[in-house]
């Protein structure tokens, strides 16, 4: 399903679901205008093409004892297909790096971590992404505080 193939309602759908994807179908297709049934066929719709990749709880991290936010930026040794997939594969077992992108420019991978502490994300860096034989540097930029927190798609 392409961008095309959307129309003002499926739009419609993915905004309302972006804000709150816990409603009912009843609530859902109330405020978007149609009927119950045909609003569940279009969700399916959009699941089934992938445009909708799941649903998930937003948690308070610092409410879990997680009180760190920082960004690392990576630069590789060398910039392969195999040590470009070998760091990527890498970042799914670590933990602390809740998002990862393959970035161009100065870095390679930008990664956004998550931590107890301070120490835990200085060890996670010296031990982890330092140590790894891929990374050539690691620069990291502790946040001060989140303005701004938004559905990552704008529709």
């Amino acid at each position: 399903m392409l961008r095309a193939e959307l129309d003002a309602i499926d739009l419609k759908i993915l905004r309302e679901l972006q804000c709150d994807g816990r409603m009912t179908n009843v609530e859902l297709s109330e405020r978007v205008g149609i009927s119950a049934p045909p609003c569940l066929r279009r969700v399916r719709k959009l699941e089934e093409a992938g445009i909708i990749e799941g649903y998930h709880a937003m948690l308070n991290a610092p409410k879990l004892g997680l009180d760190l936010v920082a960004f690392c930026m990576i630069g590789l040794k060398h910039q392969s297909e195999s040590n470009l997939k070998a760091f990527a594969a890498a970042t799914d077992g670590w933990a602390m790096v809740r998002q990862a992108w393959m970035v161009s420019g100065d870095s390679d991978f930008l990664l956004h971590c998550v931590a107890e502490n301070l120490t835990k994300f200085q060890d996670f860096v010296i031990e982890v992404l330092t140590a790894n034989e891929h990374v050539h540097t690691v620069r990291t930029m502790l946040t001060i505080r989140q303005v701004k927190k938004v559905g990552l798609v704008e529709i």
